[in-house]
């Protein structure tokens, strides 16, 4: 199934090459001149996209610092403090939505976010995105996604964590709600992801089952994992993205750095490129290389009449000659006239 989404005028689909999204999350550090500098970065690195994400600690949870609301499982990149807390130095205030999007149309790529509760779609909407995101935390709040896919725009959702049951509740109500451009993203909602743990064999299942384009939203170290997505059908790869890992941010750890995202790019394309069809034979640019076959070839000076014998005749390149499966029919036959060493063997000699 083929199926094509179009943003902000770019075709997303498997005859395309495939859409990459670079996503800032908390990586701007609370500056808005590292923010647009990451913009900058992501244009120049080749990615069509760049998200972020729109809400306020207020509109994620409440500022409480005890129970489920600390972090206090030790392994978490953000142990020990409290989800108010970490919203409060992931977030991007919504003052620079404007600025941030402004810079993408000026360097030429595609810019939008993920809201997380009604209000900030109604502000996503005011500066007139061309789409939307869902995170894998929020796909199974179907007020949400019912709200955003109202507006009619193409709608990506992460499905982390979700079962065949939740995801077949979301996509019905997503395209219930309005949704005619729908575009799934397998995800692991782990960070960093480990490659073990992908199962990226999941892409080609979920375009079976929902009949929509797909992606990966890749947490994992590295290129490796989304290149292969990228064989296996994904038409959109996300991942996170920083300046320097090693300047710090919510998400640094796992986000890729320029010239990491640039190789992502080329990468994924060639990925994509090389997928082709199913083709046997040899392609037009391999018909030169036809010659270079082994063939049946004299040897040895040879008189007229004397016999043909694995000492005089020999398969060798270049393929000019009989081809080779037919040295043992020729064998113990003779020549008709003199030949010189170095002569493609053909019927017409023997």
């Amino acid at each position: 199934m083929n199926n094509v989404v179009k943003i902000a005028g770019r075709s997303i689909g498997r005859n395309h090459a495939p859409f990459i999204i670079a996503e800032m999350s908390g990586n701007h550090n609370q500056s808005l001149e590292r923010a647009l500098e990451i913009v900058d970065a992501a244009a120049k690195s080749g990615a069509h996209a760049l998200k972020i994400q729109t809400y306020t600690p207020d509109t994620m949870t409440l500022d409480l610092d005890e129970r489920e609301f600390h972090i206090s499982d030790a392994k978490s990149l953000w142990a020990g403090t409290s989800l108010y807390k970490l919203y409060g130095e992931a977030y991007t205030p919504w003052e620079w939505h404007k600025p941030i999007f402004d810079r993408a149309r000026e360097r030429g790529i595609i810019a939008f976010s993920t809201p997380f509760d009604d209000t900030a779609v109604d502000f996503l909407e005011s500066l007139d995105v061309p789409c939307y995101k869902i995170a894998s935390f929020e796909n199974t709040d179907l007020p949400l996604i019912r709200r955003v896919a109202a507006t009619g725009k193409p709608l990506i959702i992460s499905t982390g964590m979700a079962t065949v049951a939740e995801l077949d509740e979301t996509v019905r109500t997503a395209r219930d709600a309005g949704c005619k451009d729908l575009i799934l993203l397998k995800c692991t909602s782990t960070y960093p992801a480990t490659p073990e743990n992908t199962n990226i064999l999941t892409i080609p299942h979920l375009r079976e089952l929902f009949g929509c384009e797909v992606g990966l939203s890749d947490h994992t170290m590295g290129i490796g994992v989304s290149v292969a997505g990228v064989a296996l059908g994904a038409t959109v790869i996300e991942k996170h993205f920083t300046l320097n890992r090693t300047e710090g941010g919510v998400d640094s750890t796992f986000s890729m750095e320029p010239e990491e995202m640039a190789q992502l790019v080329l990468e994924t394309k060639r990925a994509w490129q090389a997928l082709g069809q199913v083709s046997y034979g040899p392609t037009e640019a391999e018909q030169k290389s036809l010659q270079f076959r082994r063939s049946l070839y004299i040897v040895r000076d040879l008189k007229a009449g004397e016999v043909l014998t694995r000492d005089n005749v020999r398969a060798i390149r270049p393929g000019l000659g009989l081809p080779t499966k037919y040295l043992e029919q020729i064998l113990g036959r003779s020549v008709k006239k003199g030949v010189t060493q170095g002569t493609a063997l053909r019927w017409e000699l023997i």
